[in-house]
């Protein structure tokens, strides 16, 4: 019986450090994400692949920024839609390339992820988007548009907006039925249009949610088997950057809490993904991955030497505990 497997990739696996993100560069680099995805395929899974996009959204704000005294500007969240059908597009076409023709059907579904409009978020915006400004140019932004902008690593001062924690996803019970019937689905891109209850609909709302976050509420509600976080790294590291930086294959949600609560994952690196993979088997799930795409399809089923990190529950035997 086919498995199901939530695979989440980031904007910067489209667009890698370095690159200008033109199109051929994102359609050479998508055909390899598409090539991991086959494997899985391959290997018995239903995949239901979920995307970031922040270096593409951080293209189209340059580009509203620089047309501003020609074409109107648009909310956050419409950028948000623009990417989730342009990188929809992308990864649909190159996964039937590198499927071959094979593939039962690949579906891009735009998503809306509802956040609640109460959340502490809005009240502190942190997630950098957008080109960079000095001072002076931030400031004005702050003044003539209500902008919130703080520094970026040094590197200049971009806008800061909301990062609220995603509720549930309202095409669910779509995206549920496409997997049932056996399709590639393409969904939640960039964690999802971020949108709070108005009445009996809903409005989108400026912030940005967190890719990783969405692909857990998603894999959960879905009762998929296993999340599977993409990411530029073969294995998590302990005690990164230090003489004693180890790679560690598989620990159990309290071992993985216990280096959290130590510091070990930091929230503008690893600290997400482990977030998303404790909570995805909190709830049920039956095995968390954090890996590059090379080691994805082998990570699913092991913990071997050729796997990436696996978060499995408490009670399930160790294959390489540390």
């Amino acid at each position: 019986m086919s498995r199901t497997a939530v695979v989440a990739l980031g904007g910067n696996a489209i667009t890698r450090s370095g690159q200008a993100g033109t199109f051929a560069e994102q359609t050479e680099n998508a055909r390899s994400m598409a090539a991991a995805v086959c494997r899985m395929l391959d290997a018995g899974w239903t995949v239901v692949l979920v995307h970031g996009n922040g270096p593409q959204v951080g293209n189209l704000a340059i580009q509203q920024e620089a047309g501003a005294d020609r074409v109107p500007e648009l909310p956050l969240f419409w950028l948000g839609a623009m990417t989730e059908g342009q990188l929809g597009c992308l990864l649909a076409l190159s996964l039937h390339t590198e499927g071959q023709g094979r593939l039962p059907g690949v579906v891009s579904v735009i998503t809306h992820t509802v956040v609640d409009a109460d959340d502490p978020a809005f009240g502190r915006p942190t997630k950098p988007i957008g080109p960079f400004f000095d001072e002076a140019q931030a400031r004005r932004h702050a003044e003539e548009q209500g902008w919130a902008v703080g520094e970026d690593a040094g590197r200049g001062y971009r806008r800061l907006v909301p990062s609220p924690e995603p509720q549930r996803i309202v095409e669910l019970e779509s995206i549920r039925a496409l997997v049932d019937q056996g399709m590639i689905v393409v969904a939640a891109g960039g964690g999802g249009i971020p949108v709070v209850a108005d009445g009996p609909g809903y409005r989108g709302v400026e912030a940005v949610i967190d890719k990783d976050l969405a692909a857990q509420r998603l894999a959960s509600a879905l009762d998929a088997e296993a999340l599977v976080l993409i990411t530029d790294v073969p294995q998590v590291m302990l005690d990164y950057g230090t003489p004693d930086a180890r790679a560690i294959a598989e620990m159990t949600v309290d071992q993985a809490q216990a280096h959290a609560d130590h510091g070990q994952f930091p929230e503008g690196s690893m600290g997400p993904k482990m977030r998303a993979a404790m909570q995805f088997v909190r709830e049920g799930g039956c095995t968390s991955v954090i890996t590059n795409a090379e080691r994805a399809c082998a990570s699913l089923d092991s913990a071997g030497a050729d796997a990436g990190t696996r978060i499995v529950s408490s009670d399930t035997r160790m294959g390489a505990a540390s």
